[in-house]
């Protein structure tokens, strides 16, 4: 039977994590401290301490690839106005837009949606935690088992 204070400390776990708004890293800080300190007291705890973690280790992974594969399209476009041999022709011009640009305004439009369904799930997990129940977040690698 969970006692109100294991479904508070839940909570408070997958909550912990919008402290990065405030402290850096806070988002594994906060998570990781609570549920260390707790996962011994409760099996719902422990649980709900390796899911928030396995999740914002797997959005940090996530946001890598995406950084990854984003970055060098704008680099692209940055440079490709550049005669490195003739510094006196120089222009960069933004009025006219490359596919490059496309590409990389594309997977920084899903950046920003994913950034926003993981304050929805942290949200979900949040109130999944309050009344008791487990939750999975989706697209999540169980790095902690």
């Amino acid at each position: 039977m969970l006692d109100k204070h294991q479904k508070n400390i839940a909570t408070f776990i997958h909550l912990s994590t919008f402290s990065r708004f405030v402290i850096p890293f806070g988002n594994y800080i906060g998570p990781i401290i609570l549920w260390v300190t707790n996962k011994d007291k409760s099996e719902f705890i422990d649980a709900h301490g390796k899911q928030a973690i396995n999740f914002q280790i797997s959005i940090l992974l996530y946001a890598v690839i995406l950084g990854t594969l984003t970055i060098p399209f704008f680099i692209f476009k940055i440079f490709n106005g550049i005669d490195f041999l003739n510094f006196n022709t120089f222009h960069f011009d933004l009025h006219k837009a490359s596919p490059l640009l496309y590409v990389g305004g594309f997977l920084g439009a899903i950046a920003v949606i994913a950034f926003i369904l993981e304050l929805v799930f942290i949200v979900i997990a949040s109130l999944k935690a309050r009344d008791g129940e487990y939750y999975h977040y989706p697209l999540t690698i169980n790095f902690l088992k």
